[in-house]
């Protein structure tokens, strides 16, 4: 069977993103009719329908939803290595505008800030602090970092860090005054620090992992917040048990000033990610940004082994 060539393929993503043969023909820039005509022939050596049409509409069928999955990502990797490359001939320039959490921000971003900004001096970096879910298309951003959350189907995820791991802490002034509990679920009984998510407006279940299984905690307390900085505080002040990201309570834990709890059953998770939206060509400064974060979290997996 011939599959056809990359063209076809990356011409029927292009049709089923916007929905229309038309407006995907001026996004490619050929004629209508000849995008049809390259359709239907893709659809022949396939095989298969992969696009429902009528007068007024377009449609991908349970199929094409299947080939998109997998092209859409890749035909987005392979212009964006293609942008790559030419942003290495053309000078990086403008502004690149990113959502992060604080957390994000300090690990992620931060590190390569100084580098990125030398190698490129007339680009500039924005970058919008929130913790909620950001719509990066609606809101006029380039790019989001945030942990492996669910994305939308039209946007591509980069890993941009190393692994992470929670960690369950309390001062040893609150363990003085409380026994210190012995498995996960004796948690409910203690005065824990909540974590207030503001997309769903819930409280964060506390996750662990014991004997193969997996285990969600939900705790209460006297204290809630939606900044992982003020609950660490609260813990170091003695006021409760918190579940924070490990690497931000290690060098209280390394002094003394906090105990971690239940270290065995907080394994290791994928760290953050990089995610922008499929729809629109990266702007080289955004191509050049993501190489910087690449690179670093390269060179840290190469460390570690």
């Amino acid at each position: 069977m011939s599959r056809g060539n990359l063209d076809d393929l990356a011409s029927f993503v292009a049709v089923a993103r916007a929905q229309s043969f038309t407006r995907a023909a001026a996004e490619l820039r050929v004629s209508t009719s000849a995008l049809s005509h390259t359709i239907k022939g893709l659809e022949a050596r396939l095989d298969i329908r992969l696009l429902q049409r009528n007068s007024r509409s377009v449609s991908v069928t349970p199929a094409g939803e299947r080939l998109l999955r997998t092209l859409g990502p890749a035909i987005s990797e392979i212009n964006g290595a293609l942008d790559a490359l030419n942003s290495e001939r053309d000078l990086i320039s403008g502004a690149v505008r990113l959502t992060a959490t604080r957390h994000a921000y300090e690990t992620v971003i931060r590190p390569v800030l100084a580098d990125f900004l030398a190698d490129h001096p007339q680009a500039s970096v924005e970058v919008l602090i929130d913790y909620q879910f950001r719509d990066i298309v609606a809101d006029r951003l380039d790019a989001g970092i945030r942990l492996g959350e669910k994305l939308e189907q039209d946007m591509i995820a980069v890993p941009v860090g190393p692994d992470l791991r929670m960690a369950v802490v309390a001062s040893p002034a609150y363990l003085a005054k409380h026994p210190a509990p012995q498995t996960p679920h004796d948690l409910t009984t203690h005065r824990c620090v909540n974590y207030r998510m503001m997309t769903s407006g819930q409280t964060y279940d506390w996750e662990f992992e014991q004997d193969g299984r997996a285990l969600a905690i939900k705790v209460t307390g006297p204290l809630t917040f939606n900044e992982p900085a003020l609950m660490l505080q609260a813990a170091l002040d003695g006021l409760g048990v918190a579940y924070i990201l490990e690497n931000q309570a290690t060098p209280d834990i390394d002094s003394g000033r906090l105990i971690r709890l239940f270290e065995d059953c907080t394994p290791p998770f994928p760290g953050y990610f990089l995610y922008y939206s499929s729809r629109r060509q990266m702007p080289p400064t955004l191509v050049a940004f993501i190489a910087a974060l690449r690179r670093r979290s390269d060179r840290h997996t190469t460390d570690r082994h």
